[in-house]
């Protein structure tokens, strides 16, 4: 009976234990990992985010890089982090779907190596066509790749974006023969995109858009809830009968698994609270963002959904990385 008394004192005690290291969370600075280089649209959002939530939760929040392997490296990193809200990482479509998707081999499973915490902001995507060719509009793109099969190419920042998988989920939709070229980046993409090298590129609009300012790129066809004020001629997929394609790139927060509720619901709450804050809404929402700010369970759920939509592209297309 003592033993066993002795035994159930311990087990209370490390429980008591672990609930207040929750409740006191944080008690030292936070990393929250971009799996991807700097400079980019997931890398700007982290960033914008970073000092405010560190603000509200009391503690630093640090951006740290880590790139490579389409974002696989980084998410595979906050996969195996010991589940105590030290060490979060930015989820996007690329390391939560369409690489996982297209690579069987990836160091991670979407499904349950991940706990989501909130979907901070999602970004539209477009494809825009260097200002040199015979059509500047969406009816004229699609009349010239269906004349032409396999004539004209189209620029992403590498196999198995985001911006590859939609690309073939509209070839799909359209019947139409457009070549991929991926490259490293969406940086070397857009410059090739200018120069002519590549006649199209889809691409995510806060990173398109500059070039779209300044005329060096024709924006054909976006994928947004409605049309973006910066390009208000510009319509949306659903708009031109391509709904399936009208799909946006999330950027949101997620820890290993096993992470307590106590901290998700932290977490949520502080980067809520942050998210309704002026300025910080009119920062991301200057990049062409929109503001999700949504449920842990919203976040899974889409998370699930995307895979799945991009699965089915994979499998339809048979779509490899060789």
């Amino acid at each position: 009976m003592i033993r066993r008394n002795a035994l159930a004192l311990g087990i209370l005690a490390c429980l008591g234990t672990a609930a207040q290291a929750q409740t006191s969370y944080p008690t030292k600075p936070i990393r929250l990992l971009v799996p991807f280089a700097a400079g980019g649209t997931t890398d700007l959002i982290a960033r914008i985010i970073a000092e405010p939530l560190g603000r509200e939760l009391g503690q630093p929040v640090i951006v740290e890089n880590k790139g490579g392997g389409g974002g696989s490296i980084g998410a595979a990193e906050t996969a195996r982090a010991t589940p105590d809200g030290y060490n979060l990482g930015v989820a996007t479509v690329s390391t939560t779907a369409t690489n996982p998707a297209i690579n069987p081999k990836i160091p991670y499973n979407v499904a349950t190596d991940f706990t989501p915490i909130v979907n901070v902001a999602a970004t539209p995507n477009v494809i825009a066509a260097n200002t040199k060719l015979s059509f500047n509009d969406y009816k004229g793109m699609l009349a010239a790749i269906k004349k032409e099969p396999g004539k004209y190419s189209y620029a992403s920042p590498g196999n198995g974006s985001i911006h590859h998988l939609m690309m073939e989920m509209f070839k799909l939709a359209t019947q139409t023969d457009v070549v991929h070229v991926p490259y490293r980046g969406s940086g070397p993409a857009l410059n090739d995109a200018v120069a002519g090298q590549v006649p199209l590129i889809f691409d995510n609009l806060p990173s398109a858009l500059p070039f779209i300012k300044d005329k060096r790129l024709t924006a054909l066809v976006v994928a947004a809830p409605q049309r973006v004020p910066a390009m208000p001629d510009v319509p949306t997929f659903k708009e031109v009968g391509l709904e399936p394609v009208n799909r946006m790139a999330y950027y949101g927060i997620v820890g290993p698994k096993g992470l307590p509720k106590p901290i998700v619901d932290k977490i949520n709450a502080a980067t809520y609270k942050v998210l309704q804050d002026p300025a910080i809404r009119k920062r991301i929402e200057e990049t062409g963002s929109i503001i999700m700010a949504d449920t842990p369970e919203a976040f899974a759920k889409q998370m699930r959904e995307e895979l799945a939509v991009y699965k089915d592209v994979v499998t339809r297309q048979k779509i490899t990385l060789d």
